[in-house]
């Protein structure tokens, strides 16, 4: 149910215009003067926001002493770790305004605490009976239903809302030393239990017309939640706690009006204004794998028969800040798991799966990056509005700094047939070249930044980006004494009047990772399996790629990739292949009568060293991969197929991908992997 609702808002929330986001000359880059908005009828939208929160709570244990505390539910910002007491979610409501002004309304909203870890407060107790202990509490999801009471002038309204709330938290008692009273923990077990809270909400707010759709809002919101317990039993206590929270929230929201069928239909418009832009998407993913030979498996196998799921939503917002310059931010809202908890295949078979899953929503910011465009001289070309992009002209020669958080991808190694999960490929190693062991924590994001020079035909791409803090790890290196240099040279050119490019990528990457003959070594000398965790020591590791791509005519284009990449030393970030090769096509719809179709085919091969399969036949685990053993390699062979139309609103994918030797295993497989996704965006 829970899923359902937050899928069911998001499809009002972000419903996409297929024609707008194909044709971006229909989006106006200065939105129409607002005389008087219409602040009647329905509305959805999103908002972000920063909560603190109070827990006072109690513990009581048969025959031992009653503890008591309180706990702070705040934490500040970690741009490192992207932990925090952020929050992102969505709303929808209905307005009616008397003609006095007076406005009478009712909103819901589902709120993701920043993450994955929530909203928390923790707080250390001990007794004689108890030893001691820590109780903690999160909060991972909230929401309310409330009602407004406002009044408007022009485009202008004042309001105080007030309803119910909920939350689902998760209690949480850890033994930090000694052994209570009639219970069984000992040091370092945890006991977690997910509970309900309702309580009440009220706040005020602000709300501003930016067009004639488009409003801001600005909102102060508390919530207060009776007394609930829980019981640990191998602690032994019952813990008795309530909550109180306080937010901060700025959200956007979309009037629907009178306009309800044109909206379900064809979406909202997104807002582009001369200094601000607005906008956003929604992926959902279903992922199956058939039964397949598995005679054995390790910690990191793919597991065959089963099912995963992810959902995000994106929005993205811009502010010019001067000539040239554009700060963005992306906040995000992710769930659900890759299949095997994204493990098993070196090419994995989602991009929208991260190296990390959760069950419930949570809220992240991706990307927050300044990029300033410096003009030089050639001819003036036109900048369409988009994702991430203001409308403008630049000239055909010209700098281009970028510097922030975001993915290493953004800039380096793009292809237009094969680079997003969520509207082409899913295969990780067809939508970048699988040996391109880019820098970024868990989720694909890091910090760093990037010159580009266009001169004619050519660009010269270099970047300087912060590693995780250890090998594939969520937290990144806030001394950034672990880095990666990369660099690109990219060629356009024409061929039978068609547009083609190449690119040859490098990276250089500067941090504490294992060799993979040490590993070896060690474990032969004590006959454990091989840890690479063991042998890490300060080093460098470097690749080269190949990218390609070519039209063909106006509805077929094909593109190529080939990597190599160090074998000697573990992948650092990426995933665990040391030689790719990978082409495909794109094909157009127009072909059969369905010129919004598209379809999609692409082959590739991954591999890896000598040196590397023996580690993984020690019992070695990569990033993504390692069975326990591999008395049988083979190189991991993909195949994957896709059929793309347009739904409504959204944009349907069917997606088929088969996996020859998943995790380089010849025991193993082969595997097939169907997908469904559902893709919308404004």
């Amino acid at each position: 149910m829970k899923r359902a609702c937050l899928l069911a808002t998001t499809a009002l929330a972000l419903a996409a215009n297929p024609a707008a986001a194909a044709d971006q000359d229909a989006l106006p880059t200065k939105a129409p003067a607002v005389s008087r908005f219409d602040w009647n009828g329905l509305y959805v939208g999103g908002h972000v926001g920063y909560a603190t929160g109070a827990s006072d709570w109690s513990a009581t244990q048969s025959g031992g002493t009653p503890l008591s505390g309180a706990l702070g539910l705040f934490d500040s910002f970690n741009a490192f770790t992207g932990k925090g007491s952020y929050f992102a979610g969505l709303q929808a409501g209905y307005n009616f305004v008397l003609p006095s002004g007076v406005l009478f309304g009712i909103e819901g909203n589902i709120t993701a605490p920043g993450g994955p870890n929530g909203i928390t407060g923790n707080q250390n107790f001990s007794s004689a009976t108890a030893g001691l202990g820590n109780f903690s509490d999160t909060v991972l999801q909230t929401g309310t239903l409330r009602g407004r009471v406002g009044y408007t002038w022009g485009n202008w309204l004042l309001y105080g809302t007030g309803g119910l709330a909920w939350t689902r938290d998760q209690l949480t008692r850890t033994q930090l030393a000694g052994t209570p009273l009639g219970g069984s923990a000992v040091p370092g077990d945890t006991e977690s239990k997910l509970l309900w809270r309702y309580g009440w909400a009220a706040g005020i707010g602000a709300e501003v017309a930016l067009d004639p759709h488009w409003s801001a809002k600005l909102e102060y919101l508390a919530t207060g939640f009776g007394r609930r317990d829980v019981t640990f039993p191998t602690g032994a206590q019952t813990f008795d706690s309530d909550l109180l929270m306080q937010s901060v929230r700025v959200g956007l929201n979309y009037h629907i009006g009178a306009d309800a069928k044109s909206f379900l239909t064809s979406g909202p418009s997104a807002l582009d204004l001369n200094n601000f832009s607005l906008h956003g998407q929604s992926t959902f993913v279903e992922q199956y794998v058939f039964p397949f030979r598995s005679p054995y498996v390790g910690s990191n196998s793919l597991a065959p028969n089963q099912g995963r799921e992810t959902w995000d939503v994106t929005f993205y917002a811009g502010v010019r800040l001067w000539e040239g310059a554009e700060l963005w931010v992306n906040p995000e809202i992710d769930q659900g798991f890759g299949l095997s908890d994204t493990l098993g295949v070196a090419g994995f078979t989602s991009g929208e799966a991260y190296k990390l899953g959760d069950a419930y929503p949570y809220a992240r910011v991706p990307r927050a990056f300044i990029r300033q465009t410096i003009d030089l001289e050639g001819d003036s070309q036109k900048v369409e509005p988009g994702i991430n992009q203001f409308a403008g002209s630049q000239t055909a020669d010209r700098l281009v700094i970028t510097f922030g958080k975001m993915s290493v991808t953004d800039v380096f190694d793009n292809n237009r047939y094969a680079h997003d999960p969520r509207s082409d490929f899913l295969n990780w190693a067809v939508i970048d070249t699988g040996t391109f062991d880019y820098a970024a924590d868990a989720w694909g994001y890091t910090y760093g930044g990037t010159i580009e020079w266009y001169r004619g035909d050519w660009t010269v791409r270099g970047g300087l980006f912060d590693l995780s803090i250890v090998p594939n790890s969520t937290e990144l290196d806030q001394r950034f004494s672990q880095f990666q240099w990369v660099g690109e040279l990219e060629r356009r050119y024409k061929l039978a009047n068609r547009d083609g490019k190449v690119a040859v990528t490098g990276y250089l990457t500067r941090g504490r990772m294992g060799n993979f003959a040490d590993a070896i070594q060690l474990a032969l000398a004590t006959g454990a399996p091989a840890n690479i965790a063991a042998v890490r020591q300060y080093t460098g590791r470097g690749g080269v790629s190949l990218n390609w791509e070519q039209q063909i005519n106006d509805q077929l284009g094909v593109f190529a990739r080939a990597g190599w990449t160090n074998g000697s030393f573990e992948p650092y970030e990426f995933t665990d292949v040391d030689r790719t090769v990978a082409t495909g096509l794109q094909l157009n719809g127009k072909q059969w009568g369905r010129p919004d179709d598209t379809v999609g085919l692409a082959g590739v091969v991954n591999g890896i060293t000598g040196v590397h399969r023996e580690f993984l036949n020690l019992g070695g685990l990569g990033i993504l991969v390692g069975d326990g053993q591999l008395p049988h390699y083979g190189p991991e062979q993909i195949l994957e197929a896709y059929y793309s139309l347009p739904l409504f609103s959204w944009r349907v994918t069917l997606d088929y991908q088969f996996i020859d030797h998943p995790g380089y295993n010849a025991d193993r497989g082969p595997a097939s992997v169907i997908s469904t996704r559902f893709r919308t965006q404004f």
